[in-house]
């Protein structure tokens, strides 16, 4: 049935259009075509996909399943059981898809868009309870995700609930998984491990679970067997060493060299073979936004590639609801796009006005493409803001440069907003108080450095203590942590000891959460020798000559490597050692010193590792920026070594330009500073 050029055959589109739409696409493999077990269908299934007019009793031997669970959402919503019993369905498609692609940012927003956060528990349970089925690639993707999703997607308390409905469920999954009990045991540690999980949960779950529950023998095999070991952390963050050989990363590579060989050479059967290569059909939308974008930057070769979409959209390659998917996804992100195309919007409208005329995609299904009101145009910038901070401040916590953090407040907070700061505040503690003592430290040190308006700093405490209560779920001592940060901030006189009344004056009621956490800070400030007491609270972990991973190192590694490849070494082999410093976000810095080496050595060989790095998408077209920013900020120096240093930088960059690293309107000068600010608001 399969036809020789890598198209449906007639045959198949025929069957493909008889076929009901509900038919459950996790029920195949992607990688063999063999039917899987947690998939629609079979004698020993766990729950895929199936028709809602089905007997109920289909749940009965389904350990995913809890009949408490459909009163466990909004008693107030109408046809509360449906709404759960269509979250299942659509969150096994989820789990589903991220097992095939990896992609963990069109997870959180698959999962944003279900809009049904009381259920969020339910996701946890069929994300970790389908990964005990599988290898460890899955269960490491499964932890990865967990992790990431933990607080931001998740709230706490759903995740909380998803390892309880998976402990008590431990009798039914065994049926199934005979190794269940040390694989979800190795799940809660990890959990644990990971800080999504507090230490108190083995205790509270053992104390309310029968006597003769598999659950029992679960938390016992967690605590004794797993976190009780020396050295526990190390060894459960490895147990699963991930080997996943196909990451979303690969899979956006291939993606962008066929559409690049596609559109040099117009083989439509050549380019659909390949996409029916690539065995990902739920990360097919991937394939039209990248299509669209492509054909938005160059006019020239529009037509072709929605000549593309358009036959794989006819011939079922790509299916109606990806084909949906891409085009909102580029919605999603014109607004960025426009930045680099000043029509963005227009010529997008008009890409969604030519396939919808051309019957290959539903325009009635996507949102409104009209410019946003001025109340969401501020929503929208804090939403970003935030997504920016959370990242800005993880890669802190990993290299400690705190100079980095001030330049990326500086072009993301250009307006120096007092409510985007507090919100940094906010963000930079609550991470903070999340982890272990070193990044505690590492975050009153940031504080003391950004030099934020006092009122600035008080309003992001403020707004720490009123949501105080939720934070309580996961961190039972946030009185105690919040009040030693309010008194560091006093100590290193980031507010003044005037303004912690000020602070309590929003907070009354003497057993309230933000009164508890003034009495704890002025008690701490009233201790004898208070001071120096509250400066070594944390050990002193965040003072930069402790940092975890010191930038001079990572320095001195680059250009280590960078020496050893210009000796002689293999392509090949300078890329994963470039990898394997696990510090993208500092990529800039392997552009800035091989260029500098290149205008040195008048060679040109490092050229070729920066371009297989970019080729490979190890390095971002936003480190590329950055670094050839850096190069261009220390100019005055390098002119002292290198005489004709600015006008070689000026070829480079022009060539850079030709090879698509660097934006057109990148240069020496003016414009390189805002050359910068454009890709740092797309990309970070």
């Amino acid at each position: 049935m399969e036809s020789s050029d890598g198209f449906v055959s007639k045959e198949q589109l025929e069957l493909a259009k008889s076929a009901p739409e509900s038919t459950d696409p996790s029920s195949v493999s992607y990688m063999d075509g063999h039917p899987k077990k947690g998939a629609s269908g079979g004698k020993e299934t766990w729950g895929g996909l199936h028709d809602p007019k089905e007997d109920a009793s289909l749940y009965n031997n389904d350990p995913n399943y809890d009949s408490t669970e459909e009163q466990d959402g909004d008693q107030t919503i109408k046809g509360t059981p449906r709404k759960l019993d269509g979250y299942k369905r659509k969150a096994t498609v989820i789990v589903e898809e991220y097992f095939a692609t990896g992609d963990v940012v069109s997870t959180a927003n698959e999962l944003r868009e279900l809009k049904l956060p009381s259920y969020s528990y339910y996701f946890v349970k069929k994300l970790v309870s389908m990964a005990m089925d599988r290898h460890d690639k899955e269960k490491e993707m499964t932890a990865v995700l967990l992790s990431a999703l933990y607080a931001e997607v998740i709230d706490p308390s759903q995740v909380y609930k998803g390892f309880r409905k998976l402990v008590e469920s431990a009798d039914d999954l065994i049926v199934d998984i005979p190794e269940a009990v040390d694989v979800l045991a190795l799940f809660i540690a990890r959990a644990v491990v990971d800080d999504i999980l507090p230490p108190v949960f083995l205790k509270k779950q053992l104390a309310s679970l029968p006597a003769d529950s598999k659950g029992i023998d679960v938390l016992r095999r967690a605590e004794k067997g797993y976190l009780a070991a020396p050295l526990h952390s190390e060894i459960i963050e490895r147990r699963w060493e991930s080997n996943m050989n196909k990451t979303v990363d690969d899979v956006k590579v291939k993606i962008s060299n066929l559409l690049v060989e596609y559109i040099a050479s117009g083989d439509t059967k050549e380019a659909c073979r390949c996409i029916k290569e690539l065995k990902v059909p739920f990360f097919h939308h991937e394939i039209v936004k990248r299509a669209l974008v492509m054909a938005m930057e160059r006019r020239a070769v529009e037509s072709r590639l929605l000549d593309l979409l358009k036959k794989t959209a006819e011939e079922g390659l790509i299916n109606s609801s990806q084909v949906t998917k891409g085009f909102s996804r580029m919605i999603d992100v014109v607004d960025d796009l426009s930045l680099d195309i000043p029509d963005a919007r227009g010529i997008l409208k008009s890409l969604i006005s030519n396939a919808a005329s051309e019957g290959w995609l539903s325009a009635s299904s996507l949102k409104s493409l009209s410019p946003p009101s001025p109340k969401e145009s501020v929503e929208g910038a804090a939403k970003k803001f935030k997504m920016k901070a959370q990242s800005i401040i993880q890669e802190y916590f990993l290299s400690g440069d705190v100079a980095e953090v001030s330049d990326c407040i500086e072009f993301e907070n250009s307006s120096c907003s007092p409510d985007l700061n507090a919100m940094f505040i906010k963000r930079l503690v609550t991470l903070a108080m999340d982890r272990k003592n070193r990044e505690k430290e590492m975050a009153s040190v940031l504080l003391s450095s950004l030099c934020f308006p006092t009122d600035d700093v008080v309003h992001g405490f403020v707004m720490l203590i009123e949501s105080a209560d939720d934070t309580v779920l996961d961190n039972p001592i946030v009185v105690e942590d919040l009040g030693m940060f309010l008194a560091r901030a006093v100590v290193d006189e980031v507010i003044a000891p005037q303004q912690l009344e000020e602070i309590g004056s929003q907070f009354l009621g003497t057993e309230s959460t933000g009164n508890k956490v003034l009495q704890m800070a002025k008690s701490l400030l009233k201790a004898r020798l208070a001071g120096e007491r509250i400066l070594r609270c944390w050990g002193g972990g965040g003072s930069s000559s402790k940092n975890g991973c010191a930038v001079e190192d990572v320095k001195d590694k680059i250009g280590k490597l960078l020496e050893e490849f210009e000796s002689g070494g293999d392509i090949r082999e300078a890329c994963r050692c470039i990898k394997e410093l696990g510090m993208p976000f500092f990529h800039h810095e392997v552009v800035k010193k091989a260029l500098v080496k290149i205008m040195e050595s008048k060679s040109e060989k490092l050229w070729g590792l920066l371009n297989e790095g970019f080729r490979s998408g190890l390095i971002t077209s936003y480190q590329m920026t950055k670094g050839f920013g850096r190069v261009a900020e220390s100019m005055e120096d390098l002119r002292l070594d290198v005489p004709d240093a600015e006008k070689q930088f000026e070829y480079y960059i022009e060539k850079a330009k030709l090879t698509g690293w660097l934006d057109s309107s990148f240069g020496i000068g003016p414009t390189t500073k805002s050359s910068f600010v454009k890709e740092n608001g797309i990309n970070v």
